[in-house]
């Protein structure tokens, strides 16, 4: 086995990690799979024969990649709105499978990417690399230029951030909460206002994301009643369509559906449960994304 050959099947060996930290970096799975397509570039570019632990030197390229990613997008203006929900891995699920349960609450789910996007990019990539993959201060901080005292102090305050904005810890009882999720619908199929409110958490946020291609639709609603009369203003009427249909989806770990209208997917809903009801519902109704998104799960049919 030559060198290149060596090289191509230990980054294949790497690859599921280093994706795993460009998404939670990026919080959009085409630019995770852009920065480590660079990371692979890069490989080949220098002289990684002499590299002890590959491991670590490519987890550091493909996080300093994401933060210039990161940075850019700040030059740029491209900031999110409020209402951007970021890309969620979906799976197709009709029925509810025990053994999936350890994959299922290891996943980072959609509230949590939602608040890793109001950090700043260095905050993310410390919070990221130390409290999600465990990498040890002295190796981040010269990522972002700082001390490891610094880098320690921009983990602080990511995580009270994160701990600020009460996200749920991500559960395995995925049964139940599908449950839950399927009394949303039933409610809001009947227009149903306080069956609505009673599935509810009093602090829900909906989160929908029309992009580009329907700006006016993006919003956020926060609060049971909002919520509810959101739901029975637009979800109703979509419902109510006879070629309508609700797939039954794993949505970053956690319940969601794929809805689609003549057998086409048209938005990607993803829950968030806490103390037994819905505290978040981030929607996605963009076309492309919908469909990009959604890709792999109409490939498990």
């Amino acid at each position: 086995m030559d060198e290149r050959e060596w090289l191509t099947q230990q980054f294949e060996e790497h690859r599921g990690h280093l994706r795993a930290v460009a998404y939670r970096m990026l919080g959009s799975l085409a630019d995770a799979d852009d920065a480590v397509q660079d990371t692979w570039l890069r490989l080949h570019r220098a002289e990684a024969g002499d590299v002890e632990n590959l491991g670590g030197w490519l987890t550091t390229v493909v996080a300093r990649v994401c933060l210039n990613m990161l940075r850019s997008r700040n030059v740029r203006k491209e900031q999110p709105l409020e209402s951007y929900v970021p890309d969620p891995v979906v799976s197709r699920q009709d029925r509810y499978d025990p053994e999936n349960e350890a994959v299922l609450a290891d996943s980072v789910s959609l509230a949590l990417l939602v608040v890793l996007g109001t950090l700043t990019p260095a905050e993310r990539l410390v919070f990221v690399l130390h409290d999600m993959f465990e990498l040890p201060f002295d190796e981040i901080a010269p990522m972002v230029g700082r001390t490891p005292a610094a880098a320690r102090q921009l983990a602080s305050r990511a995580r009270r951030r994160v701990k600020g904005a009460d996200v749920p810890a991500p559960r395995a009882d995925l049964r139940r909460q599908r449950e839950i999720v399927d009394a949303f619908f039933a409610a809001a199929r009947e227009g149903d206002f306080d069956a609505l409110v009673t599935v509810l958490h009093p602090d829900v946020v909906l989160r929908i994301d029309g992009g580009s291609a329907f700006p006016a639709a993006s919003m956020v609603v926060r609060g049971a009643a909002e919520v509810a009369t959101q739901s029975n203003r637009g979800l109703k009427t979509v419902l109510s369509r006879a070629d309508t249909g609700i797939l039954p989806a794993v949505v970053n770990g956690g319940p969601g559906v794929i809805v689609t209208m003549a057998g086409r997917p048209v938005t990607v809903m993803g829950f968030t449960i806490a103390d037994g009801k819905v505290i978040e519902i981030d929607s996605i109704s963009d076309p492309a994304r919908v469909e990009r998104i959604t890709e792999s799960a109409e490939n498990e049919r």
